[in-house]
């Protein structure tokens, strides 16, 4: 009885013991595991060990391959800095169609002309290379500064052709002045031939076309009649109203310092445009863009990227 009560003793003793052995083995086990879990508690790396990047970051100008755009080549950059945001064929050269008369409204201002002066649509400046058609008839007498403004809101070809042959040596001297500015300019890849942009030998890159935008903003006049949303010009005696080419202009979420359009069947459609993004002067360059609206989506989709890019942007400290 008594060598009974003895071996029922040291059964308990042995049991209390074995309890809290096996209670701190499962507790272990817990801890290590909820440290795996707990976000933000980081397991101290080996020495040599590469930590793994996270596979989610804010958005930031580095993440730009979900910057889906329908237009062939595209150049965004900053303008005060020079620094590329993004690039897309921006080495192409492809024909721009009338982003030329960016060029044309230089030159034209370069010889400080006297923008009273009357000039007059002749037969000359009458589109033979792609039949275009206009409303300023062979006979119409504008004020050169009319003719300007036309040639840069309203893409209008007659009198981008009436300010060439105007020009001091008429208009071979004109095209010579353009390509002597753009080498000035440092623009190695564009040539023009012609003042309006019709012609698909009017060639150029998007990173040139980024130097032309930045010196074309440098004029007070251009920048003004490009970014003008309409106007009203009298045409053989009668009011008439021209508007912007460029929609955006219209936008009131836009703020535009500089615009041009472009379109011919080489060049698709072109939009170069200065603005601002962020509280930066962005300069933007689409190219061959296909569809009626696409260079408008593509300007849009870089305006939103620049801005969430931003908002994501982590704060100082």
């Amino acid at each position: 009885m008594k060598m009974a009560l003895v071996m029922l003793l040291a059964a308990a003793i042995v049991g209390a013991g074995a309890a809290p052995a096996r209670a701190d083995a499962s507790e272990k086990k817990k801890s290590v595991a909820a440290k795996k879990k707990v976000p933000g508690v980081a397991a101290q790396a080996k020495p040599g060990m590469v930590r793994a990047k996270s596979p989610q970051r804010p958005a930031s100008l580095d993440d730009a391959h979900h910057l889906a755009l329908q237009s062939s080549a595209v150049l965004v950059q900053d303008q005060t800095t020079g620094t590329i945001l993004f690039e897309k064929n921006a080495g192409s050269v492809l024909p721009i169609a009338s982003i030329t008369k960016l060029m044309t409204a230089m030159v034209a201002l370069d010889v400080a002309p006297d923008l009273n002066e009357t000039l007059t649509i002749g037969e000359d400046d009458v589109d033979i290379i792609k039949g275009t058609r206009s409303r300023l008839k062979v006979g119409t007498r504008l004020a050169r500064e009319e003719m300007l403004r036309l040639a840069l809101m309203s893409s209008e070809n007659r009198a981008a052709s009436a300010l060439s042959r105007h020009y001091p040596g008429g208009r071979e001297a004109f095209v010579a002045a353009m390509n002597r500015k753009a080498q000035a300019l440092g623009l190695a890849d564009t040539r023009f031939h012609d003042a309006t942009g019709l012609t698909a030998a009017n060639v150029s890159s998007p990173r040139d076309l980024a130097k032309m935008v930045d010196a074309a903003h440098q004029y007070p006049l251009i920048r003004e009649f490009s970014t003008a949303i309409d106007g009203e010009f009298s045409i053989a005696g009668r009011q008439q109203q021209f508007r912007n080419t460029n929609t955006l202009v219209r936008n009131p979420s836009w703020e535009i310092g500089l615009s041009k359009t472009g379109y011919i069947n080489e060049a698709g459609k072109c939009l170069v445009m200065q603005a601002w993004l962020n509280n930066k002067p962005t300069i933007i360059v689409l190219l061959d863009s296909w569809g009626r609206m696409t260079r408008i989506g593509d300007a849009n989709r870089i305006k939103r990227w620049v801005e969430s890019a931003s908002l994501a942007r982590p704060g100082p400290g």
